[in-house]
């Protein structure tokens, strides 16, 4: 048996947070700004890259856009063109504490390990907010959707009657490698489009399955905690939400996860 995500409750006002604005995030930021235009949502971008010449030929940056903050063009622009606020930082993660006051959707679209730890940290203060991690390689890509590190919200949270789960390890604790530093690649991503050694496709794939994860979290429909693509075999693998694949990654039973049923008394 597969559960629902139940992201109670599910109001038009929870703010969403997009983290990292270059190949993958600035497609999520513009498919965000399209997906909750009849919505409340407040959409906030995060990043302090500049956005540079290469960066045009594979992010969602245009020429005049050179030299600014990657979050600031972003904001900028889609803020004119769906006539909706959307709120910008150039500060690091984590730097505006106040940012994730209340129940937020965090997205992660960064690349490096201190950038996640960071991610990790911020969104793990409160059992209220959920981490969606989107992370690729060359021609590949895997999301990762959860919201707590605390194994003692984790017991109890798959709901058998009603079909839901209220709570999932976070993306770190379901693959913590993520949050290990790797090594400086020797091109940027970049110059790997250019090269034919990235697809140039990659970072729209990683942008409209963020989304659909995205869309099916808020209406309470999302049923799966992974996905796992490969664009150069056109594969598509999702791990479904069940107390067991939970239990895989936390070393919890199944019974610990599972809602604890009252027993009757007999009447006398």
């Amino acid at each position: 048996m597969s559960y629902k995500i139940d992201f109670s409750p599910r109001r038009d006002d929870i703010p969403i947070t997009v983290v990292g604005c270059g190949g993958t995030g600035g497609f999520v930021a513009e498919g965000l700004c399209r997906l909750l235009a009849k919505t409340e949502h407040p959409i906030r971008l995060v990043d302090f890259d500049r956005v540079e010449e290469r960066n045009l030929v594979r992010q969602n940056f245009y020429p005049e856009d050179l030299g600014d903050f990657k979050s600031q063009a972003l904001a900028k622009r889609l803020s004119r063109k769906f006539r909706r606020p959307v709120g910008y930082s150039v500060n690091p993660f984590g730097m505006d504490s106040h940012m994730l006051s209340g129940k937020n959707l965090v997205i992660g679209c960064v690349d490096n390990g201190p950038a996640r730890q960071a991610i990790a940290e911020s969104v793990g203060r409160s059992w209220t907010n959920w981490w969606i991690d989107a992370g690729n390689g060359d021609s590949w890509g895997q999301i990762l959707i959860g919201s707590t590190s605390r194994m003692e919200l984790l017991e109890h949270s798959f709901h058998s009657k009603q079909g839901v789960c209220k709570a999932l390890p976070l993306p770190n604790l379901q693959q913590p490698h993520i949050l290990l530093g790797l090594p400086a690649p020797k091109v940027s991503c970049a110059e790997a489009v250019e090269r034919d050694e990235q697809d140039p496709l990659i970072n729209q794939a990683m942008a409209v399955l963020v989304l659909d994860a995205v869309r099916k979290l808020i209406g309470g429909t999302c049923t799966f905690m992974q996905i796992y693509f490969d664009l150069e075999n056109s594969a598509l693998r999702t791990v479904p939400v069940t107390p067991e694949n939970v239990a895989a990654v936390t070393g919890l039973t199944v019974n610990q996860l599972l809602e604890q049923t009252p027993v009757k008394k007999a009447v006398k």
